[in-house]
């Protein structure tokens, strides 16, 4: 294993230039040598712009090839890449370029005049411009630029990487990630997925993240297969490509609205011979109707922005619905107890630990926060509660902060929402804890449903006998749509704020 992405990509751009990349949904194709040489063309722009080695790029812009190019060229000069939502507001950029301080920043043309007034209050040196159809500053420049550039000789510990935690406890975080890190779970995530050459890879994730970013450019890059790149996910896109593919990855919401849709069969999907689903934990109904419906258990598995991915289901062998999964190769799982650190017994619930290539380096000038998550001996204190079951298997049981402590017992609220998804007519559910005058916290699920018959009465019936007291919602409330990151992952924190009161003055139900 190459100890650097963008050497891998170097490799086989010489290896077999011709060979495809980037394939588009009008048909353009861009070959590994092409890429190669815009890389270049871009790199010594960024060089031309004052960006030397260690210096961190600050990027919002919409994905499009010239942007999985900047990403390249980024690591080829042994820079730093910052992805950044582009769902942020100019309030929110500006914490991440205070904190940060690129010396370049890559927005949208039609941010322009805000964002060109937000760099000079914060003391950003230089930006360009880069739109969804792959032209502005960025692009301009570039074509300017010779097509040839030898790569900086980056070290395994060098940074490559920093991506922001959502920040939903406080300050957001910056995880830095190495080019050990993003290689050595690359190559890993190549052979256990069985990735080669001939894969064509459905991607139509965001890439600003660790999923459609590492998980899905990278290992793309170091099996020297190819994407196919749609520019967000939409059911009638996805299901023209599919079968053009023979592996897809998702988050679970991908998945849901793909069995939505009468034109999801087995037959469309007969070449496919994987699905992936990460970002957001997969309910076992979802992976039980997908499986009906084309024949093909979805795997899943689980990373974080610190550590990339920590585990996965087995390429061949058992996945296991609602489960992540067993470690990957070379990386060390552990089960400890969240107050003591000491591990646990097999079967036990407690804080999930990671150890291996994978894990990253620290969180941006936070000294003392990485200091708290990530011990001495090189664990990584992820904040999941999870189990390990007798044959390996990693189960999550939820995020720490979301755990339910009623009357002093502990509520793990992927059990309950295990149950409610079970019951016909409620399409997904997500459980909370909020203050009740008795019980410290009551259990409140909060439940998306098509059925309009189906009301809080009829959930609590069917959980009957099912739980124990404490563990019961105390109430049922229906949304339409539960609140989402970008990645598809419920915002509980969004659910707690909103329904903080629901329970005051419930202490007669104790």
């Amino acid at each position: 294993m190459d100890s650097a992405v963008f050497s891998t990509f170097g490799q086989w751009s010489r290896r077999r230039p011709d060979s495809p990349f980037l394939q588009l949904p009008d048909g353009t194709v861009w070959t590994y040598g092409q890429a190669f040489d815009r890389s270049a063309r871009i790199a010594n722009l960024l060089l031309a712009e004052g960006v030397q080695k260690g210096d961190r790029i600050a990027v919002q812009v919409e994905k499009s090839v010239e942007t999985v190019l900047l990403y390249l060229a980024s690591l080829r000069i042994g820079a730093v890449y910052l992805p950044l939502n582009t769902a942020y507001t100019a309030p929110e950029i500006r914490y991440f370029l205070e904190d940060a301080r690129p010396v370049l920043f890559i927005h949208r043309p039609g941010d322009e005049r805000v964002m060109a007034a937000l760099c000079a209050q914060v003391g950003v040196p230089r930006r360009l411009t880069l739109g969804v159809d792959g032209k502005g500053t960025l692009a301009a420049g570039a074509d300017a630029q010779a097509p040839h550039q030898d790569a900086h000789e980056v070290q395994p510990d060098d940074l490559a990487a920093i991506l922001y935690t959502s920040g939903t406890t406080g300050r957001s975080k910056g995880a830095m990630l190495t080019h050990r890190n993003l290689a050595s779970n690359a190559a890993t995530l190549a052979t256990f997925w069985g990735f080669t050459e001939s894969d064509r890879l459905l991607h139509a994730l965001p890439i600003f993240h660790v999923h459609g970013l590492f998980v899905a450019i990278n290992t793309t890059i170091v099996a020297g297969s190819s994407l196919l790149m749609l520019p967000r996910f939409e059911t009638e896109a996805v299901l023209r490509t599919l079968p053009a593919a023979t592996v897809m990855m998702g988050v679970p919401t991908f998945y849901m609205r793909l069995l939505t849709d009468p034109g999801l069969d087995r037959k469309l999907v007969e070449h496919i011979r994987l699905f992936i689903s990460g970002s957001a934990p997969l309910s076992a109904e979802t992976h039980k109707a997908f499986s009906m419906r084309t024949g093909h258990a979805i795997l899943e598995r689980y990373g974080m922005t610190e550590t990339n991915m920590n585990t996965s289901n087995p390429y061949e062998g058992r996945r296991v619905p609602g489960s992540v999964g067993l470690p990957l190769p070379g990386i060390e799982i552990r089960i400890t107890d969240p107050e003591t650190g000491a591990d646990l017994s097999q079967g036990d619930v407690g804080m999930i630990e990671v150890r291996g290539p994978n894990v990253f380096k620290g969180y941006w000038e936070q000294p003392e926060k990485t200091r708290d998550e990530l011990r001495p001996n090189g664990f990584f204190i992820t904040g999941d509660l999870g189990m390990i079951d007798a044959e390996g298997y990693v189960s999550l049981v939820g995020r720490a902060r979301d755990l339910i402590i009623c009357g002093g017992y502990n509520v793990y609220p992927a059990e309950v929402e295990a149950l409610l998804d079970a019951i016909p007519g409620v399409g997904e559910s997500a459980v909370i804890g909020v203050p009740h005058a008795d019980m410290g916290e009551g259990v409140v699920a909060v439940v998306r449903t098509s059925d309009a018959e189906l009301d809080e009465a009829r959930v609590l019936q069917a959980l009957d006998g099912q739980l124990a007291r404490f563990k019961q919602p105390r109430r049922v409330v229906f949304l339409p749509e539960l609140p989402r990151n970008a990645m598809g992952k419920i915002q509980k924190k969004d659910l707690r704020d909103r329904f903080a009161r629901l329970l005051i003055g419930d202490a007669a139900q104790a």
